[in-house]
């Protein structure tokens, strides 16, 4: 299913049929740095992944991680919403392939994604979190207006990582 558009970006639900995407995704260096290790081996680890992550928050959110696809309709990254369990609010997420950091891709998608929360998911506060060493991701979140509120413990990795928040509204109509 559709999300949006953007000028470059489109983002839609994720499928099974993007396996292959999100194994090479999920394995990156800097994925696996950043972000941590999914244990995603396989194209049948990956479909699970999908399975029980994204397509299953659909089903119980309305929203989840969705797939951004370029001009070409290449795969390129994800962005989207995640209700974590260890956090109170609906977090933003994002992840890229290197080849197309520094692009802006990230900021259109989850400005994108930060309106369709606003306009769409009935959401008052989304947040995320960061590595601390992760100084682009910081840089991108300050840019949409998030601000920094302490830092969180993320309990399966037993590791604190930056907190961020930014207050989502709808814009009255006109």
């Amino acid at each position: 299913m559709l999300i949006c558009k953007t000028e470059r970006l489109t983002l839609r639900e994720l499928q099974l049929s993007d396996a292959e995407f999100t194994l090479r995704l999920y394995n990156d260096p800097s994925f696996l740095q950043h972000i941590g290790d999914k244990g995603v081996r396989t194209v049948e680890d990956a479909e699970r992944n999908l399975q029980q992550g994204a397509i299953a928050s659909y089903a119980q959110h309305g929203y989840g991680m969705w797939l951004v696809e370029n001009q070409q309709g290449q795969a390129i990254g994800l962005c989207g919403l995640i209700k974590r369990d260890f956090l109170a609010e609906t977090d933003l997420g994002y992840a890229y392939l290197p080849e197309f950091f520094g692009l802006g891709y990230a900021y259109e998608a989850a400005k994108a994604v930060v309106a369709y929360a606003a306009e769409h998911s009935g959401l008052k506060t989304l947040v995320a979190i960061v590595s601390p060493d992760n100084q682009a991701s910081k840089a991108l979140l300050l840019k949409l207006g998030f601000e920094q509120d302490g830092q969180v413990l993320v309990p399966d990795k037993d590791e604190m990582v930056d907190f961020y928040c930014i207050h989502v509204t709808k814009k009255p109509d006109l």
